[in-house]
């Protein structure tokens, strides 16, 4: 299945074969590992908040800073798993622990340690947000915590628009153009605990050039429908806010990572009337927005 630009290869195979693979080359496996475990290594470990119900913590035997070449890192899901690899590998192990089933090491892989794993290694940058496709060009949708990011991501792809990431946006910086990297094909529009969501067939296969990102904003619900450019402080703190996987020891990346994408990719916020009514003319004014902007966008660069 496709997974942050890459192929995610889990041994033993799943019995489901609902499976998209990638045309990329590197191949992340998962397979299992019955010998090692966290007290044969001499680690560090931080403690996250409660997760999905779980006590989960990171941990990796040497102080957190910058990843080196052949770090050890353990991501342990309390009474479920323990995930761990070595820093420069395309290779996930586990250890089972007393509860663990196959469907919650491939929840727990693709939601959240993939991420995790990605942005330790600084491959990619994640915000928390939807990503779909509008004539080709992806565009964020990004909000405050139940402001209906997932309730838009799943009313464009029932309109047929091409899925990017239902929650977790991987943007890749090559050289300070930034690409919006496909996620895994499944969505969660209800936010069920550890469920895999829906497999969607309409998803994205290669990264593509951020087209802009939509902050949406919960109005009354006759209030009409608007959409203004985000600029100075104001960008910035709606990038900031979106931000995913915030690692303190990797904080002076994220805040320069963020800094170059605001002055790279446009920021508007959209006026969403609260009325599940009022949806078709919401998706309408951004659609229509985003071809107007990207228009501009165009005629600027030539």
């Amino acid at each position: 299945m496709i997974a942050y630009n890459h192929y995610i290869k889990f041994i033993p195979e799943f019995k489901n074969d609902k499976k998209v693979k990638s045309t990329f080359i590197d191949t992340i496996t998962v397979k299992e590992n019955i010998s090692t475990t966290l007290e044969d290594k001499l680690l560090n470990k931080l403690t996250f908040a409660n997760n999905q119900g779980r006590d989960i913590s990171l941990y990796s035997d040497i102080e957190f800073a910058h990843t080196e070449e052949g770090q050890f890192w353990a991501f342990e899901v309390k009474d479920i798993m323990t995930l761990f690899w070595y820093s420069g590998r395309l290779e996930l192990e586990y250890t089972k622990h007393e509860n663990f089933t196959e469907s919650l090491l491939e929840y727990w892989c693709l939601h959240i340690v993939l991420p995790l794993f990605f942005t330790i290694e600084e491959t990619y940058h994640f915000l928390h947000a939807g990503a779909v496709e509008i004539e080709g060009s992806p565009i964020l949708f990004a909000a405050h915590s139940m402001g209906g990011k997932s309730t838009m991501t799943d009313f464009f792809i029932k309109q047929g628009h091409t899925m990017v990431s239902d929650d977790k946006v991987g943007i890749e910086n090559r050289n300070d153009s930034f690409y919006v990297v496909p996620s895994h094909p499944h969505q969660r529009p209800y936010r069920a605990k550890e469920d895999l969501g829906f497999f969607i067939e309409n998803i994205a296969a290669n990264p593509k050039l951020v087209n802009s990102i939509y902050e949406l904003e919960q109005a009354n619900k006759d209030d009409e429908v608007k959409i203004t450019e985000l600029k100075g402080i104001d960008k910035f703190k709606s990038l900031r806010y979106a931000s995913e996987i915030n690692l303190y020891f990797l904080k002076p990346k994220r805040l320069e990572f963020l800094l170059k994408l605001a002055k790279k990719v446009k920021v508007y916020q959209v006026c969403v009337p609260w009325d599940l009514d009022r949806q078709h003319e919401v998706y309408n004014t951004i659609c229509e927005h985003v071809k107007v902007s990207t228009h501009f966008q165009l005629k600027d660069t030539k």
